[in-house]
């Protein structure tokens, strides 16, 4: 079962493409949206984190900082961040560790029978470390309810 609204968010130290530890309690006194995606260079998980980008004024504007997280490698998802011109961080859970936590692990994937690739998931981790917003999509081809991220967001401020 994934976590929900009004538990701990687990703690998680991944790298990000700059070959730095993140570490999600790091973050306390800011809002952080967390969104596990399945793979890059697929085109829902494309679409989803170019429209972060293009939206990016919105959470900058809710003191909240946004964790892309997949199971690519770092050096998959450097050059994946470059090439779509990505203004957030992208981080790798390559071990899987961060998506069993939250529970958003698919035990295999509905296309090509791949096993360990994340659900697409997100999150709204408060000031505190407690998770004020939680979905995990039905199918991989569905993409989160932006409006009800923001609007959480909205409320935290």
């Amino acid at each position: 079962m994934s976590i929900q609204k009004g538990q701990q968010a687990p703690d998680f130290s991944l790298f990000n493409t700059e070959k730095q530890k993140v570490t999600l309690s790091d973050f306390k006194g800011k809002n952080v949206v967390v969104l596990f995606f399945p793979l890059a260079y697929t085109g829902v998980c494309t679409a989803e984190l170019c429209n972060v980008r293009d939206n990016i004024a919105v959470y900058n504007n809710t003191n909240a900082t946004v964790l892309g997280i997949s199971v690519d490698s770092l050096f998959t998802l450097d050059k994946f961040r470059t090439e779509q011109n990505l203004n957030f961080s992208l981080l790798s859970d390559f071990n899987k560790q961060a998506a069993t936590d939250f529970g958003v692990l698919y035990e295999t994937f509905p296309a090509f029978e791949m096993a360990g690739v994340s659900k697409r998931a997100a999150f709204v981790v408060d000031k505190e470390g407690v998770v004020q917003y939680a979905e995990v999509c039905a199918t991989p081809g569905d993409l989160p309810n932006f409006a009800a991220i923001q609007e959480t967001l909205q409320g935290l401020n």
